[in-house]
């Protein structure tokens, strides 16, 4: 018995850990093969350091292959978010390891040093594509039957207890440029210390460019990576919807609102997607079939989700699922049995009339008293055609004036009626009704989930993927970009991105408490995609042809063909340098 009771307590310790955010914590042991003592001694006694590049996922337990260098350059828009790389490796143990970055200085024009964000890069395990190579859906549920590895991916804290010996250790650096700084070259200078080795230093220089890159909030990208608020309390271990809760969120959400996110994931059923990750959705919405056999319903919870993610600065849209489920059964609590009720019908039946038709006329007054309505959709995700027409009878017979959402395949017959319509990857919008669209004040998107191998955002995908994307929305005309899953996390989300489900990642953006490499290259994507709007406008008001055919020429290679015919990694570099020539 006391055996028994050393065990759980150990087991609840490391649970509690997790969830608490521990000062540091272990990651898992890489495997995979990798340079031994024989190679790591070949360098030299002392740490070394030199800047990489954001392409790169730097193995840990290899000497990096790299041309060293101690200046980084890079031109920016004053506005604008910029991402650097840099690595350390030494065959000593490091300890107390600290990233400190000074000012940079154009003269008497500063970007301050609180403008930096130095993150060490953690490792995560990861996987695979499925084995064919063309995607990356479907149940993995022996985690032997798929490749592992460990890579790089979370942006953790500025310091560390230590770097073990024989390893390399990737530096991430975020830059905020000021809008308000001087265009100019701005120089500082990046520092690494520690117990018992001599401080490291790299240099670096950020031309400012007389460009201005909105706020996020302004930004016209519409992004929408929907929010599991289940996933967040289940890992810190707090009450759903607590003060606790919430706390817990903010600094989750704080990154979202940083990347120019304007759609706020509501549900408004319990498991509307079946229960499909580690936390499952439940509704947002009480509803109540009383002993008279009319209805009432509860938006307290609703209400208090929406202002906080209001509060947070994401506000533009509520998308609210969903009529559609991907299992056909609505929950509701029968005051008559005193029990929790559900009914399984289908779009079409009289019975899923009476049960949608009742509430949606009370939301929709609702969501007038609180002057939300306008912003608000009712949203289906990879719907049939007939299941959608039969739904959106519901929904106008209940209130004409409610917005629609859908993401999934394009259907000519009730494109119209749709105010959100998001397509998948490699489907295309015709040309006249994506015009048509844009003039009635529509959003037109596009998303990418497990079904495609490239581009992606999986933990092994390679970072350059996620830019890739944001440039592909601007050559294919779409308004923005939709994920699945912003934080849908997995068990031990920091260590372990595998899941039973899917490719490793699949289910996850950013960390508890902590950004990625592929989140922050998505961001960079985002603002390519503003930048080039700008300067498309610029460029067309001011009738310069031929910087605009320039500019059209570089964006167009970011077809859905070419993904596969070309190399990513190349192609963004190339484009990106264009876009900084201007």
């Amino acid at each position: 018995m006391r055996y028994l009771f050393v065990i759980v307590f150990y087991w609840l310790s490391s649970h509690l850990c997790v969830a608490q955010m521990c000062d540091e914590y272990e990651e898992l042991t890489d495997t995979k093969p990798h340079d031994d003592e024989a190679v790591w001694n070949e360098i030299p006694s002392s740490p070394q350091i030199s800047w990489g590049s954001v392409d790169i996922r730097y193995a840990k337990l290899n000497v990096p292959e790299i041309r060293k260098s101690s200046v980084w350059k890079t031109k920016a828009w004053k506005g604008e978010r910029v991402n650097v790389q840099a690595v350390i490796w030494t065959k000593n143990l490091l300890s107390d390891v600290k990233i400190t970055v000074s000012d940079l200085a154009s003269g008497s024009s500063v970007i301050p040093s609180s403008a930096v964000r130095p993150s060490f890069v953690r490792y995560v395990m990861t996987d695979e594509l499925n084995k064919d190579g063309k995607s990356a859906c479907g149940h993995r549920e022996n985690r032997a039957e798929w490749d592992s590895s460990m890579v790089a991916d979370v942006l953790y804290k500025p310091e560390l207890k230590e770097i073990k010996a024989c390893t390399a250790q990737p530096i991430w650096l975020n830059i905020r440029i000021p809008h308000d700084v001087r265009a100019g070259v701005y120089k500082g200078v990046v520092t690494v210390s520690g117990k018992d080795f001599a401080d490291m230093k790299l240099n670096l220089e950020i031309t400012a460019l007389n460009h201005i890159l909105p706020p996020p909030e302004k930004w016209d990208f519409h992004l929408d990576l929907w929010q599991n608020p289940y996933s967040v309390a289940r890992y810190y271990n707090v009450p759903l919807w607590s003060d606790a809760h919430f706390e817990a969120m903010r600094p989750v959400v704080k990154m979202l609102a940083d990347a120019g996110q304007k759609v706020i994931t509501a549900t408004i059923m319990h498991r509307p997607w079946n229960g499909q990750t580690e936390d499952h959705f439940d509704s947002m919405v009480s509803k109540v079939k009383k002993i008279n056999g009319t209805w009432e319903y509860d938006y307290t919870v609703f209400d208090k989700w929406v202002e906080f993610m209001m509060n947070m600065g994401i506000d533009k849209q509520i998308n609210c699922y969903t009529l559609i489920p991907w299992a056909l059964s609505f929950d509701y609590f029968d005051q008559a049995t005193n029990r929790i009720r559900f009914i399984e019908v289908k779009p079409g039946d009289a019975a899923y009339e009476d049960y949608w038709g009742a509430f949606l006329k009370d939301f929709a007054s609702h969501l007038r008293s609180k002057g939300w309505f306008e912003r608000t959709a009712i949203a289906m995700d990879e719907r049939g055609l007939e299941a959608m027409k039969e739904a959106i009878k519901v929904i106008r017979k209940a209130d004409p004036a409610f917005k629609i959402s859908l993401a999934g395949n394009y259907h000519e017959e009730i494109e119209d009626d749709l105010y959100d319509l998001c397509i998948s990857f490699g489907h295309k919008f015709p040309k006249e009704v994506k015009t048509s669209r844009e003039k009635a004040g529509k959003v037109s998107t596009v998303y990418t989930c497990c079904a495609e191998a490239r581009p992606n955002t999986f933990t092994f995908s390679p970072p350059a993927e996620a830019t890739w994307i944001g440039w592909h929305a601007a050559a294919g005309g779409y308004d923005g970009y939709l994920r699945w899953a912003y934080n849908s996390w997995t068990v031990d989300p920091l260590r372990d991105s595998r899941f039973r489900t899917w490719a490793a990642g699949d289910c996850y953006l950013v960390y508890p408490d902590y950004s990625s490499i592929r989140m922050e290259r998505l961001i960079e994507g985002i603002q390519d995609y503003e930048k080039i709007r700008i300067l498309r406008k610029k460029f067309a008001d001011e009738k310069a042809i031929g910087k605009l055919n320039k500019l059209d020429a570089a964006v167009s290679m970011f077809s859905d063909e070419n993904i596969w015919l070309r190399n990513a990694t190349e192609d963004v570099n190339a484009a990106r340098n264009i876009l900084n020539g201007f």
